[in-house]
């Protein structure tokens, strides 16, 4: 069996993530296809993952993809998680993992509303959506302040829970929002506020046509292949949230070539990307917290030593802002108040590395100015640096 070695596999990540200088890109959607999807729970980790992955970063170029000519777009996808990506690959991912995630999040609402004593049901709901459409379709764009201003039902408060501990009473308005958008029937527009706001705007969008969920997965799996690959089948689980059976149903219409990698376990690759590769030039990074070059794996130790892991992530095994030595995971940073970005190597990297991260940071601070990014899920080493 073919085996690929830890390095190549960091020697991949650097070429295919975009992230070596010789490699980086002037196209959002390049940035995107590059790692399949960006994660975008965060609003600012969208414009950071992209920008640190660009030759002349800049909020501009972003902007325009999200809401000018929509070349990126946002679905509520893979692990019930926001992830930014082309409209090319979009409706792939639409069928493989945001469709399954739409029905149940409509599911799980039309369950609270049946429990609550109001006795809500399907009907309520599709009136409400009804109004809610036809509201900001009048309108153009709008807060959810402003759909519920406009739509009395959005007001609706409801018992979530009853009769148990956890029992709290809840407006309805951002459930509902919810599941539109994860319909599919709005989409977010500009925030109210900079690029690091997620007070965003909504507007009214079409659902992506239907397709086969086993040919999107097919594509879906492959594309990750490309970008992540050789990676195991629990790592493909992991970041897909697919089950056991369509995962590996998935490899095998991707006609995945089986690997083994230095740990010892079998892992797949996309068909005939085997050979080695030549490491690019030295390099470094600095990448937001849930960047896809630290998510798209289960398995992290071929880039992330098991001694960082407790300063790097929060309790819910979310990432935080990291700093990279050619394609590993070698510290982390943080912005300060002030706006200063400051930085801490858990990993000695010598000289040539650390004037290379110097050298990021100043980039970084070049393009966002006098913003100020704090990560919404906060890792023990960020804390401490802004601290």
């Amino acid at each position: 069996m073919y085996r690929i070695s830890d390095e190549q596999r960091r020697i991949r990540l650097g070429r295919r993530h975009l992230l070596a200088p010789s490699v980086r890109t002037g196209s959002v959607v390049a940035v995107a296809d590059a790692v399949v999807a960006l994660h975008a729970t965060d609003a600012a980790t969208v414009y950071l993952s992209v920008c640190a992955r660009m030759t002349e970063p800049g909020i501009g170029a972003v902007d325009h993809a999200l809401y000018e000519d929509v070349s990126l777009v946002r679905l509520l996808s893979m692990r019930n998680t926001l992830f930014s990506m082309s409209a090319e690959v979009a409706p792939a991912i639409d069928a493989s993992s945001a469709r399954p995630v739409a029905a149940k999040e409509r599911q799980k609402l039309l369950k609270h509303l049946r429990e609550d004593a109001n006795g809500l049901d399907e009907q309520w709901l599709a009136d409400t959506e009804r109004q809610t459409l036809s509201a900001l379709a009048t309108r153009g764009r709008a807060t959810g302040s402003e759909l519920s201003a406009a739509v009395p039902a959005l007001r609706t408060k409801i018992t979530i829970f009853p009769g148990t501990r956890q029992e709290t009473v809840q407006g309805v308005a951002s459930r509902v929002i919810r599941v539109l958008a994860a319909d599919g029937r709005i989409r977010r527009d500009r925030p109210r506020g900079s690029w690091t706001s997620s007070q965003f705007r909504w507007t009214t969008a079409a659902p992506w046509p239907e397709s086969d969920p086993a040919e999107a997965r097919t594509e879906v799996a492959g594309r990750w292949l490309r970008s992540y690959g050789p990676a195991t089948e629990g790592d493909l689980k992991w970041w897909t949230g697919w089950g056991i059976r369509e995962t590996r149903a998935a490899l095998a219409a991707a006609s995945a070539e089986e690997v083994l990698l230095d740990s010892g376990a079998f892992g797949w690759a996309a068909p005939g990307d085997l050979a080695a590769e030549p490491a690019p030039e030295p390099w470094a990074a600095l990448l937001p917290g849930l960047d896809p070059s630290a998510m798209g794996w289960a398995d992290r130790d071929f880039q992330l030593p098991a001694d960082h892991r407790a300063a790097l992530f929060d309790r819910s095994g979310n990432i935080g802002p990291t700093v990279w030595w050619n394609g590993g995971i070698v510290g982390g940073w943080a912005q300060r108040p002030d706006g200063e970005l400051v930085w801490r190597l858990l990993s000695d990297i010598g000289r040539e590395g650390s004037q290379l991260i110097e050298a990021e940071a100043a980039r970084l601070s070049a393009w966002t100015g006098d913003a100020r990014v704090t990560p919404r899920f906060r890792t023990p080493l960020e804390r401490e640096l802004t601290g």
